[in-house]
Order: C-alpha cells, then sequence, then structure tokens
C-alpha cells in the first residue's frame, strides 16, 4: 500500500508542475481575417533569436482567412500591405504601404517600412504569460484588431483600432496614393508618425527625450489615441496599451466591424479552459483544465484502488 500512495502522489504533483508550469509547451495559432473590400498581404518578422514561422508573408483576399502556428516562446510582429504589385518585367514585389523591402510576396526577414499598424506579440513571456499590443507608433495604414480566443490569466482583452484614420488624417502626416496622385487624385493611403514626419526627439523619444519622464503625449500622438485608446500612440504608452494572456489562440482582423461586445468596450471577459478565482491582491488567478483533468483521473484511480483493499 506504501508504494501506491507513494505513486498517487508523485502522479498528483507532476500533473501540478505539468499544468502550472509557466513556459508549458503551448504554441499559439494566429488567425488572419480580412474584411476589408481589397487584397492585403500580410507581413511577419520574427524577432531576434526566434524561430521563423512557416510564412513570412501571404496575399489574403478580401473575405479570406489564413491560419499560422507559431512555437512556444515566440515573438514578433505583424501588418498588413497594401496596394501591392508585381513588376511585369523585373518580376519585384513592391507595396505602396507596409512595404518589407523583400521584393516578393515573403518578406523573408524584412520589417514593414512606415507607416504601417503593427502587432507585436511575445508568447510564454514573464509568468507564462503572452503580451501583446497593437501600435501606431510607426504610423497607421490599416484598422487591425487582435482577439484571444480560449485564453486563461492575465486580462486576455481585445486590443486594435478599428477606425480608419486615413481620411482624417492631418495633412502634415498623409501619405498620398502614388498611383492616383499621377492620375490627378492622391488619396491619402496611411498616416505618418510626428516622429517620421518631422524626425524631432520630442516626438521620436530620443536624445534628450528618451525617458518617460521627458517623453510626453504629443497633439499627434493624440490624435492616434482619441481614435484608438487601446493601441499605442507613441513610445511609452505602455500603461494603456499592453495586454496579457495565456494559453490562448489569436485572430487578427483587417478592417474589422467594430464590435459592441462587453470585451472591446473595455470590460474583461475571461477565457475559457480555466477557471478564473480573484486572488488575495486583485489579480487573477486561475486552476487550468489540464490539472482539474489529472485530478479526475487521480480521484478514479484512488476509487478503484480502494474497491481491491
Amino acid at each position: 500500500m506504501a508504494i501506491t500512495n507513494h505513486f498517487l502522489i508523485t502522479f498528483l504533483f507532476s500533473c501540478l508542475i505539468f499544468s502550472l508550469s509557466p513556459g508549458g509547451a503551448f504554441s499559439a495559432t494566429f488567425t488572419f481575417m480580412n474584411q476589408c473590400t481589397h487584397t492585403v498581404w500580410p507581413g511577419i518578422l520574427s524577432n531576434a533569436g526566434t524561430d521563423q514561422l512557416s510564412t513570412t508573408g501571404f496575399g489574403l483576399n478580401s473575405g479570406e482567412s489564413i491560419q499560422v502556428s507559431a512555437p512556444t516562446s515566440w515573438s514578433g510582429r505583424m501588418w498588413g500591405r497594401t496596394l501591392c504589385s508585381q513588376n511585369p518585367t523585373t518580376g519585384k514585389f513592391t507595396c505602396q504601404t507596409g512595404d518589407c523591402g523583400s521584393g516578393a510576396v515573403e518578406c523573408i526577414g524584412g520589417g514593414a517600412a512606415p507607416p504601417a499598424t503593427l502587432a507585436e506579440f511575445t508568447l510564454n513571456g514573464a509568468n507564462g504569460l503572452d503580451f501583446y499590443d497593437v501600435s501606431l507608433v510607426d504610423g497607421y495604414n490599416l484598422p487591425m484588431l487582435v482577439v484571444p480566443q480560449g485564453g486563461v490569466g492575465g486580462n486576455c482583452t481585445t486590443t486594435g483600432c478599428v477606425a480608419d484614420l486615413n481620411g482624417e488624417c492631418p495633412a502634415e502626416l498623409r501619405v498620398a496614393n502614388v498611383v492616383s496622385a499621377e492620375d490627378g487624385g492622391g488619396g491619402s493611403v496611411a498616416c505618418k508618425s510626428a516622429c517620421e514626419a518631422f524626425g524631432d526627439p520630442m516626438y521620436c523619444c530620443s536624445g534628450a527625450y528618451a525617458t518617460p519622464d521627458t517623453c510626453k503625449p504629443s497633439m499627434y500622438s493624440e490624435f492616434f489615441k482619441s481614435a484608438c485608446p487601446r493601441a499605442y500612440s507613441y513610445a511609452y504608452d505602455d500603461g494603456t496599451s499592453t495586454f496579457t494572456c495565456a494559453s490562448a489562440d489569436y485572430v487578427i482582423t483587417f478592417c474589422p466591424t467594430p464590435s459592441t461586445s462587453k470585451k472591446s468596450s473595455g470590460g474583461q471577459v475571461n477565457g475559457n479552459g480555466g477557471v478564473s478565482l480573484a486572488s488575495s491582491d486583485g489579480g487573477l488567478s486561475y486552476i487550468p483544465l489540464q490539472f482539474t483533468s489529472c485530478l479526475i483521473i487521480l480521484l478514479t484511480a484512488i476509487s478503484q484502488l480502494w474497491r481491491l483493499h
């Protein structure tokens, strides 16, 4: 009976360690959805020291969706490229906004040329949490929404920028449509950051303005922030713009239909997959379903052993 007790204790302890392990063995699935009326070419850039994903760029027609898996502890950024074409003579692929400079649909390690709306992720970071945000620090080119699905822990909040800012962009920040401009049009296709437009350290949070105490919101960052309260508007906009979740998949939607759900309107809704409990410090803790399953199996085994004895 002593051996049986030792086995049961070891089994229960192993289940607990596995289910509460910060890193775990979880990998996330990103679902890219295009609700724009035009084609978008998503780009993906992995951070240094992080495994590359199976694709670094692809075309996404209006109404289409594509899934891309990311390994444990992946980090990087994603964005949408617009107004892309391939030169019939040279075969070079370029985009008016978000171009990654690779000359091909795959970005192959190239990042987005600003201005571009960015979704940034660090999976399985501190305390096993995913950290994510939508950033307009490098400007804006497309509405974008990030929605965690099936997550536990953290706040698992929907974030992004659902507003179309190109038409409302201040004249000094606008990027005109090159093709339309040649035809006498020139409608705005993107909106620069003040840093890119003017190069002033005050707007770039550099030089004498390289700390949170010296770099403050400007009238230009406030333009982005008022339209998209949950998106990064300048370099030190962390407090209202970085969100956390754990063991989640993510849906990244271009040109999303504005949502009226509790989560997207500012309320907090915990993801599926765990039982949320209020912790003593007011935060959230959780009992993952992996541990619950182990406990059920263990109790069943104890019941059977009790009957035998």
